[in-house]
């Protein structure tokens, strides 16, 4: 197989595309890269005014490389094969949505450290148990979740989980794209 996309490379193509200076865009997509991107690194802290990042649909395996991204509000990393959110806390005080469906995570414990999250997509992953869910609750701005896919909301019924959820996270507005609406 072909050697991976660089973070560099996949740069240069969307600057090429879009005829824009990646150090001064506010949107960057890097999705669908091919071959695909593995490697996030320090070529990220490059896009200092860059709000939304999108590094969807690669082979990405772990978070690096965005410590000066200080502009970064929304960051997407839907599809790849992420197994934990570990190195999102330089962005703590800034990032206001985070998008990880669909990779393979199971502990969420940098989620603790979110100041600013209010967006957290991390539907169709691999948490199993209400300890790791309870994390979310420690983000004091957290408000919209989507959870539906992973083992914890498949082991039981929809509506269970559900009242569940709300009753663990009393910030919740929307849950699995469903407004919250709280008993008396």
């Amino acid at each position: 197989m072909a050697k991976a996309t660089t973070i560099k490379d996949a740069l240069t193509k969307w600057e090429e595309r879009t005829k824009e200076d990646s150090t001064k865009a506010l949107d960057i997509g890097l999705q669908f890269q091919w071959p695909p991107i593995e490697k996030m690194d320090g070529t990220l802290n490059t896009l200092l005014e860059c709000r939304k990042l999108s590094l969807s649909s690669n082979m990405i395996e772990k978070i690096t490389g965005i410590g000066n991204m200080k502009n970064l509000r929304i960051l997407s990393l839907a599809r790849n094969n992420l197994k934990a959110i570990n190195g999102i806390e330089p962005l703590a005080d800034t990032l206001e949505e985070l998008w990880v469906s669909y990779n393979a995570i199971e502990k969420i414990k940098p989620i603790e450290a979110m100041k600013a999250l209010k967006v957290f997509y991390i539907s169709n992953n691999s948490i199993k148990d209400w300890a790791e869910f309870n994390r979310m609750g420690a983000a004091p701005r957290l408000e919209e979740i989507s959870f539906i896919g992973n083992p914890l909301y498949e082991s039981m019924e929809e509506s269970n989980f559900r009242s569940e959820a709300i009753r663990r996270l009393p910030n919740l507005k929307k849950l699995d794209g469903e407004p919250v609406i709280r008993g008396d």
